[in-house]
């Protein structure tokens, strides 16, 4: 979702608002109209998008779990041949930029994934296994005597640590974002070291 540079459509301008109401005051808290009236519309003409809240929940979750995915494959794609340390720096780069522009996205997947139906909610994991295990495979590329176990405890440790950027929301929390995105990759960064040479 933060990678689009073009003005986004109707339909993601409602994304984004349902995300940011969701995150605020929870699923059951907030209603179609108070959603449509974020984008302009009546509460009814959502629906001519959508099928009601649910859809948009699973189109958010499931949608963010497909973004990394596929954004983490083209990151490995454009850094091909590259040196382990740049390739985990491309990785580490696009999560950044995921914790920091999409923080609604991780308070909805925390507090609202077991709202999911079952199929979406199995479609979400198995996105974010396959997000993982890419992950791990640059792990322990760089880190090659690391075993595969502690490596995927690794991942998912530095994927705590970079999401927990919604927990520091309130304003003046973040030093401006490209002092905390450079903290964020030196943090993770230390991180893998540390498991590595462990």
């Amino acid at each position: 979702m933060a990678t689009r540079t073009d003005a986004p459509t109707r339909r993601e301008q409602i994304l984004r608002e349902a995300a940011r109401l969701f995150a605020e005051r929870g699923f059951h808290g907030v209603g179609v109209d108070e959603i449509g009236a974020a984008v302009g519309i009546s509460g009814p003409g959502l629906y001519r998008h959508f099928a009601g809240k649910d859809a948009m929940l699973s189109e958010l979750l499931v949608g963010i779990s497909g973004q990394l995915l596929s954004g983490a494959k083209r990151r490995l794609e454009e850094v091909d041949g590259a040196a382990p340390e740049g390739v985990l720096d491309s990785l580490i780069e696009g999560h950044i930029d995921f914790a920091l522009d999409d923080r609604p996205l991780i308070t909805l997947h925390d507090r609202e994934l077991d709202r999911l139906r079952d199929t979406d909610r199995k479609l979400v994991r198995q996105l974010q296994r396959q997000y993982v295990e890419l992950w791990v495979e640059v792990v322990r590329a760089l880190y090659p005597e690391l075993a595969e176990a502690a490596a995927r405890s690794a991942v998912h440790s530095v994927f705590g640590l970079l999401n927990s950027t919604p927990h520091l929301a309130r304003p003046g929390s973040l030093p401006g974002r490209a002092t905390t995105a450079a903290l964020l990759h030196r943090m993770a960064r230390g991180a893998f070291a540390a498991a590595g040479t462990a």
